[in-house]
């Protein structure tokens, strides 16, 4: 049970460790919209994780099947990343408050929450490496490893990686404090254009693998 904690450990630093759009998405929402956003953001990114882990050690076969549509996944995900980067860099903008002088924020009711919940789960869920990352876990370790020892792996790699998002969301939001309006508003840009070109890449991907395919 030791080893299979390790492991869970391992692939946790792997998953915190690796770079895409998750991670920029995390900061840019805590750096712009605060802990709120942050943490929202980062939830529906857990929800995507756990529902993705479950499904690729109960239901491998038919997770399996899904990687033959990692095309028209692929083009999905890509889709909204470079619309929801276009938006960013174009419309999403941060305010000063006429009356007080600081900086104004979205107001956070459950509708604006339920948004950013919603894209952290959108774009967890619609990218292909992700599917791909779970389900190759998956497969090999069962193949090793009984059951129980694959809920001690799995179940340690997303709390690692879930203390890492909660790190990452309370860095970002400290550093909000000391940011003003026209940082947060380049910031809004950047990560506008670091999605849009994750999203151009993955498209770019999926092409170039359907043409190695043909």
């Amino acid at each position: 049970m030791i080893e299979a904690i390790w492991k869970g450990l391992a692939l946790g630093i792997v998953l915190a460790l690796s770079v895409g759009p998750i991670i920029f998405t995390i900061i840019k929402q805590s750096l712009t919209s605060g802990h709120r956003g942050g943490f929202s953001f980062v939830v529906g990114v857990w929800l995507s994780d756990i529902i993705l882990v479950v499904l690729s050690n109960v239901f491998t076969e038919w997770v399996s099947r899904l990687l033959e549509y990692k095309k028209l996944i692929g083009y999905g995900g890509s889709g909204f990343l470079i619309a929801l980067g276009v938006f960013f860099f174009f419309f999403k903008k941060v305010h000063l408050k006429a009356t007080t002088g600081t900086v104004h924020l979205d107001e956070f009711g459950i509708h604006e929450m339920l948004k950013i919940f919603a894209s952290g789960f959108l774009i967890n869920t619609l990218n292909p490496g992700v599917l791909a990352f779970w389900l190759g876990n998956a497969t090999v370790l069962a193949l090793t490893h009984t059951l129980k020892q694959r809920i001690v792996i799995f179940s340690t790699c997303l709390l690692i990686n879930m203390a890492a998002d909660v790190g990452k969301v309370m860095m970002a939001g400290k550093l909000r404090k000391r940011l003003t309006v026209h940082n947060l508003n380049i910031i809004n840009k950047i990560s506008g254009a670091i999605l849009i070109a994750f999203g151009i890449a993955l498209l770019y991907g999926v092409i170039f693998l359907e043409h190695r395919i043909r």
